[in-house]
């Protein structure tokens, strides 16, 4: 089978988005190269993740890959991409230079070219992301694994959003908690609430082809037991109270539904929002805060920002 594979040249703040327009497309995953990655500090325990070569990254700037089939409907589908990535401007988000190219790649390189991008790394003091390919063994008794497919799943689990969460919810979800994930995408911040001992999680997204890839995440995580997933638009028709809710998405989003979220909080519970870009850190904070939530801490990473507020 030919593979068509498509290439924008965007900003960071855009690559959520982005990937997430590429999933709707039909792609089943996605390829981040961020310059960022070449002078990044991290922890010397996984080698081969520091292996990088500067020629696979741009100068400036995000490039985001992705692999469709060649069909009758290509030329239609990549249209519909590039009008979808042009109207994030309506939500103030930068695209950068958008550019965008295609060209055509075999099956067996389609299959093979993004795992060099993706190894074992520790996200936190707990956890983890482990490609199901790879064979890892942990070196704390304590430490978490999530096994994600990145091939079927809606990222990796290592972007600064993501991570974000995954360090807000080591600090917030207790034992038997209820936990409600919206926009839930791989299902990973699924995984990682049930695996801190959370009794129950609701996990919510809009979009079909995630809702498929987050069960398969979450049976391969074997927490099919505790995450239930299901489609939905943000918390409408939510009628339970959960301890925490973790939302990482569009901070345009966020501020939309801050009172459906404390509607959905229990009394001294938790609200953890990520997906905020600086420049949007005040009027998502505003929002949160005039919905009956208090600011208890405030993460950074990057360009990104995350909160952890708790119910008045």
């Amino acid at each position: 089978m030919k593979w068509s594979e498509i290439m924008i040249h965007t900003t960071n703040e855009a690559v959520e988005p982005i990937s997430n327009i590429l999933h709707e497309a039909g792609a089943s995953g996605v390829v981040i190269e961020d310059p960022f990655e070449l002078i990044k500090d991290r922890e010397d325990q996984f080698g081969e993740i520091y292996q990088l070569d500067p020629e696979d990254y741009p100068e400036e700037g995000v490039i985001v890959k992705a692999y469709l089939p060649v069909n009758s409907f290509l030329g239609e589908t990549v249209e519909e991409i590039k009008q979808s990535i042009t109207n994030l401007t309506l939500f103030n988000i930068d695209i950068g230079k958008n550019d965008v190219s295609i060209s055509e790649v075999n099956e067996e390189e389609w299959a093979t070219a993004w795992k060099k991008y993706y190894n074992p790394v520790k996200i936190s003091s707990k956890f983890t992301i482990v490609p199901t390919w790879e064979q890892y063994e942990p070196v704390n008794s304590d430490e978490l694994i999530i096994e994600l497919d990145p091939g079927m799943a809606f990222g990796t689990g290592t972007h600064p959003t993501t991570v974000m969460c995954i360090q807000a919810l080591e600090r917030t979800v207790q034992q038997n908690d209820h936990v409600i994930d919206v926009g839930t995408g791989s299902g990973v911040l699924s995984i990682a609430a049930a695996l801190l001992g959370a009794g129950k999680v609701t996990a919510l997204d809009l979009d079909e082809v995630a809702v498929q890839s987050a069960k398969l995440n979450i049976k391969l995580n074997k927490v099919q037991d505790i995450v239930s997933v299901s489609k939905n638009d943000l918390l409408n028709g939510v009628d339970s109270q959960a301890d925490v809710v973790v939302a990482n998405i569009l901070a345009e989003v966020i501020m939309r539904f801050t009172d459906d979220v404390a509607t959905a909080v229990k009394k001294d519970g938790y609200f953890i929002a990520s997906g905020i870009i600086q420049p949007k850190k005040n009027e998502v904070k505003e929002a949160i805060i005039q919905s009956g939530f208090i600011i208890e801490e405030t993460i950074v990473m990057e360009d990104w920002i995350a909160f952890i507020a708790k119910r008045r």
